[in-house]
Order: C-alpha cells, then sequence, then structure tokens
C-alpha cells in the first residue's frame, strides 16, 4: 500500500488492500489519497513529485474533472447521490489506453458528511484499443456504451437481446458476454436461426432419435444439449417459423425440450443470447412474433452500433484489419485514405470495411495504401453502372470494376477461379462480367 498524503487516515488507507481489484483512494477535491498493491501492479507507482496527484490527470492526462472534459464521471456522480457509482472509462496504463470498469464508492465520516471515495478499477479483457489483441476494438462513446452493458450483465444469468444492423458486430459481442460471464469454461453454442425451415429448425436444437423421419438414419443430439453449462447463442432469432416460437419458449422458461420423435424429457441449464437486425418489437405488433417470447429473450437489451455510430472507431478498425489479413506486408493507410474510408457509408458495417480492405491490399502496388486505391476499392465494391464516386475521382463505377478485375486476374497468374473467389462473386458471373468488359471496349489491361 502506497500512502501519497501523510495526513491521511494510515487504517483508511489499509483498507484498500482488501479489496480484490486495483483501487485508489480520493478525497472530494479528487486528490488520490493512497493506492493498493493490485493498483500499483497493474497501473504503475503514481508520480507526484510534482505536488498533488488528482484522479483526473492520473487516468486521463487532463487538467480539470472528467465531468468538465466531456466524461462521465463516477465521483462526482457518486457525490451527487450519496451511493456507489459505476461507469466505463478509458485509462492511461503503461501498457497504453485500456478500457476500465470503474466503481466509485462513497465514504462518510461519523457525522454523515462525504469525506473520502475509493475507486475500484477492473480492467475489461474484451475490448480493446489500437494493438491490443482482442477481438473487440474502439474507443467511441457508442462502443464504450455497449463494452459497459455487456461488462455489466456478462457475470449475470439474464437473457441478453442484441440487436443492430446486419455486420455490426453481433456474434463478436455474444462471445464477449460469454467470455466475461461465469460460464466462460464451458462451451457457447450457436445456432444460425435464418434459412432453417420448421424440421431444420427443430431437429438442430433439439436433436432427434432414428427413425423419427425421413432421412434420419442415427440419433443427433441437439445444440440445446450442448449448450448444458454454457451459453446458447441464437443468431437471427426473429427468423424463427412462428409454430416453433411456442416450443422454444418452453425450453427457456423451464429448461426442458424432448428430442424429435422421443418421448423422452430432457433438462439443459445455459444462459440465453439472442441477437437480430430487425425490430422484434415490430414484429409482436404486427404478429409474426410472439409477446412472451419476446419478453423472456429482452430481458436485457444490448444495442450494438453499426460503423456509422463509431465513425472514429475506423482507422483504428482497418489498422487492425489490414494486419490480421496480411502480417507479412504491413500495409499502412495514409492520412487521406483514412479520412475516406470514414466518410464512406458502409451498409454492410465491419464486413464492408474487411472486404474494402481486403480489395485495397491486393490493388495497392506498395505497402502504403493511398486514397486513389481506396476509391478505386470503394468503386469496385459498388456494383456496375455509369455513376462516378462523389469523393474526387472521375473514374466510372464500370471503369473502376474492369481494372479492379484486371488486376486480379494478373495478381493470381490468369487464373479465373481464384479471382471468382477473391472478388466474392461466383464463376459463371465473372465470364459474363469478363465478356461484358470485352464487348464495351479493349481495355489497356489483360482480362483473359
Amino acid at each position: 500500500m502506497e500512502i501519497i498524503a501523510r495526513e491521511t487516515d494510515a487504517t483508511m488507507a489499509r483498507m484498500l488492500d482488501s479489496y480484490e481489484h486495483p483501487a485508489i483512494l480520493v478525497d472530494t477535491r479528487y486528490q488520490i489519497l493512497a493506492t493498493n498493491d493490485l493498483y500499483r501492479e497493474k497501473f504503475g507507482i503514481i508520480d507526484d513529485r510534482g505536488g498533488v496527484a488528482h484522479c483526473y490527470a492520473v487516468s486521463h492526462g487532463y487538467d480539470r474533472p472528467c465531468d468538465q472534459a466531456g466524461e462521465n464521471c463516477p465521483l462526482a456522480a457518486a457525490t451527487e447521490s450519496g451511493q456507489r457509482e459505476r461507469v466505463l472509462h478509458i485509462h492511461q496504463t503503461p501498457r497504453g489506453e485500456e478500457h476500465v470498469d470503474v466503481e466509485m464508492l462513497p465514504i462518510f465520516d461519523d457525522d454523515g458528511q462525504l469525506e473520502f471515495f475509493v475507486e475500484l478499477l477492473k480492467p475489461v479483457a474484451i475490448a480493446g484499443i489500437g494493438e491490443r489483441d482482442v477481438e473487440m476494438l474502439g474507443s467511441s462513446r457508442a462502443f464504450n456504451t455497449m463494452v459497459e452493458q455487456i461488462s455489466r450483465v456478462a457475470p449475470e444469468n439474464a437473457a441478453v437481446l442484441l440487436s443492430g444492423e446486419s455486420g455490426c458486430g453481433k456474434e463478436l459481442a455474444a462471445r464477449a458476454l460469454h467470455s466475461a460471464s461465469l460460464r466462460s469454461d464451458q462451451p457457447m453454442v450457436t445456432l444460425e436461426c435464418a434459412g432453417l425451415n420448421e424440421m431444420l429448425f427443430e431437429s438442430e436444437l433439439f436433436g432427434h432419435i432414428k427413425g423419427a423421419f425421413t432421412g434420419a438414419n442415427y440419433s443427433k443430439p441437439g445444440l440445446a444439449e450442448a449448450a448444458n453449462g454454457g451459453t446458447l447463442f441464437l443468431d437471427e432469432v426473429a427468423d424463427i417459423p412462428l409454430p416453433l416460437q411456442v416450443k422454444l419458449l418452453r425450453l427457456i422458461e423451464t429448461g426442458t425440450y424432448r428430442p424429435v420423435g422421443s418421448v423422452e424429457v430432457k433438462h439443459s441449464d445455459f444462459r440465453l443470447v439472442c441477437a437480430s437486425h430487425r425490430n422484434l418489437a415490430a414484429m409482436v405488433e404486427e404478429g409474426s412474433f410472439r409477446q412472451d417470447l419476446y419478453y423472456r429473450i429482452n430481458v436485457f437489451p444490448i444495442h450494438v452500433p453499426s460503423l456509422s455510430e463509431r465513425r472514429e472507431d475506423i482507422p483504428m478498425l482497418a489498422s487492425a484489419m489490414l494486419k490480421s489479413a496480411s502480417p507479412e506486408h504491413q500495409y499502412h493507410l495514409t492520412e487521406t485514405a483514412t479520412e475516406l474510408l470514414k466518410r464512406h457509408t458502409y451498409h454492410g458495417n465491419i464486413r464492408e470495411l474487411r472486404n474494402i480492405l481486403a480489395r485495397a491490399a491486393i490493388l495497392a502496388n506498395t505497402n502504403v495504401i493511398d486514397k486513389g486505391v481506396v476509391a478505386e476499392s470503394l468503386l469496385a465494391g459498388q456494383g456496375q453502372g455509369g455513376a462516378t464516386l462523389q469523393q474526387g475521382t472521375d473514374m466510372t463505377l464500370r471503369e473502376a470494376e474492369s481494372h479492379y478485375l484486371a488486376q486480379l486476374m494478373d495478381r493470381y497468374g490468369q487464373s479465373k477461379e481464384a479471382v471468382a473467389k477473391v472478388a466474392g462473386i461466383s464463376l459463371r458471373s465473372l465470364y459474363r462480367k469478363l465478356e461484358q468488359i470485352d464487348q464495351e471496349s479493349a481495355p489497356d489491361f489483360p482480362l483473359k
């Protein structure tokens, strides 16, 4: 335990070592009075040689309290409420900036006057900033709100409903929920509900016995059984056939189910996480989703933000994606290229950004990806047509597509199979596009 202000009651300072998390003792003027051993292990020794150390300066590098710098300040909130307060912050650490779950506990004197605060700091392992080796990266307000909600509900057993646009990272959020839960040492089982008919859905979730239906040549356990003790993640839950929603409701309420074709009742204990890009409340109103099921799965709703809601995270995400996709090349985005990526409208969110960067890495002649390469990559992803890009290039979409396919053909030794796979189109579509390009113009680059 380190006592920074000598006049601090030594008993109060020693109290910090009884906490199982890094902790500091702060007074009502934001001055840090003491730290415990765990704090120094995680965050280092506070340098107070220049005088008084304030929590906002040590944690954030601010010259004023957090609430005066545009942040939610747990100390100010605890002062106003007189109760413990909790907020997710980004703190400076010896390893760089990290997400930290901050809990502020007010301490009163014998006369009931607010005297000190114990600030508990719990590093959040599910999210990161910059070079941290985690799946979820970001520091925007919308991202931090989501991470804070995940951190709060993860240790509980409450059902969670993740909402957000397609491709925004709902499955990553589900995995983060599971990894931060008390069931993290047990499996997380995912059922993709989209595209399953009633028989397939029931068989996948509940399993079936041999002979239950035509083609059931052997007994198969369901995902409800596989998720026992862990987490069951139902992705695109809105697509569950209406007749089966009542069976899912029974599973959630009682933990019991019967495999298809069986009379044996089985039991499963799992934590339920659901996700959907559709408006379930509106579906309830129109009668295509059961109201009772909706309230069962929507115990704790979490909104997963789209890229348009967290544009400031795009440079960080792009850098991490390029590094992950091609660690040997170490691609770098220029500042103008990054700004172009930030201005783009991402209908496909994270998936679309990843595709754009994959194209850019292919089109770049060096390991530096500039604005022109990004513009070409954006055009190539917009399909056919004669429109021009708004951001300052006069290349048409068709010309950009032609150039993109030519680059791919050259890069992959004229292998149409490889090019079709990289471009994300069928081989038949690739042949058709190449024929159309040949008929319309004779490009200066080989397409065959």
